[in-house]
């Protein structure tokens, strides 16, 4: 009984571990992508630790995965800095993630339920008040929701995690391109795709779903291409 008990305790004690892991990462990871965090900017161990109120080892793995996923690099005598991203760099990022996306509807696809079909109501309702009042943050950040959303139709492990590492590669493009973008057209443009999107998940199409974001990721590449520099 008692070995039962220990085993349990160890259990709890890993899957705590594994979720203070995910939200350190997951926080860092949105201050990056947000530009909270600007690209050359030194993330300092000891700051980041005391902040998070977290010792330096669970920290450092944190930081070797965000490295791994080209968000950061290890500079040796500097520290840990955050990495730049020019979209010329990118395109065969792009070019798999326009192929990864229509797999979304083919790979153990999951039947939409009430509420993730109302998520996408509510992701939709976001759109549209954005195109009232444009901003690129609340932009960029219901983009991001709008992506973690989408990976919720599938099941398929692998697909979910190259999805999203090869996402999080990109998204900065968008929000350092925006002095040379049209704000307004391009919430207008993303809010049209949600509703295409919703309207394919209400009826169960996820197929459609999966050509609906492909299109959407090809269209945005060119975008970003013609206007930069």
């Amino acid at each position: 009984m008692e070995e039962a008990v220990g085993t349990t305790r160890e259990e709890v004690k890993q899957s705590s571990a594994r979720a203070r892991f995910k939200r350190l990462h997951d926080t860092l990871r949105l201050r990056i992508c947000l530009l909270d965090y600007a690209p050359g900017t030194r993330l300092g161990e000891e700051a980041l630790a005391d902040e998070f109120g977290v010792s330096r080892t669970p920290l450092r793995r944190v930081l070797a995965q965000l490295e791994a996923e080209g968000l950061v690099q290890s500079v040796q005598g500097v520290g840990t800095i955050v990495t730049d991203v020019e979209i010329g760099a990118l395109t065969q990022v792009y070019q798999l993630r326009m192929e990864l996306a229509e797999l979304l509807g083919k790979l153990s696809p999951v039947e939409p339920d009430e509420n993730l079909v109302a998520e996408f109501r509510s992701l939709l309702a976001r759109g549209r008040e954005l195109q009232a009042q444009p901003d690129p943050r609340a932009f960029a950040e219901l983009n991001m929701d709008v992506f973690n959303t989408l990976l919720r139709l599938t099941e398929n492990e692998p697909l979910r995690e190259i999805s999203e590492r090869l996402y999080y590669q990109t998204t900065r493009i968008w929000l350092k391109s925006i002095s040379r973008l049209d704000l307004a057209d391009e919430i207008a443009i993303f809010t049209r795709e949600v509703a295409d999107v919703l309207a394919a998940v209400e009826i169960g199409d996820l197929s459609a779903v999966g050509h609906i974001r492909r299109s959407h990721i090809s269209m945005s590449f060119t975008r970003l291409k013609q206007n930069a520099g």
